[in-house]
């Protein structure tokens, strides 16, 4: 099975062919780093999250209402 399209626009003609060796590699290593990018935002989000909870969670301990909260 042919993974790359080829398209010559001086003769309108598509041709297909496998990928490289050195294609298939890089290829791997980009989905690698997208992984890992992910995982990251996730973990950063994730941890955003939890920092919001905590800090509403000291503000009601402070005695705010949570009308006072939301206004925040």
């Amino acid at each position: 099975m042919s993974d790359i399209l080829v398209f010559d626009v001086m003769t309108g003609k598509t041709t297909s062919r496998d990928f490289t060796a050195d294609e298939v590699t890089q290829r791997e290593a980009e989905a690698k780093t997208e992984k890992a990018q992910v995982k990251k935002q996730e973990a950063e989000a994730t941890a955003k999250a939890d920092a919001r909870i905590s800090a509403l969670a000291k503000l009601a301990a402070l005695g705010l209402t949570q009308a006072e909260i939301d206004s925040l």
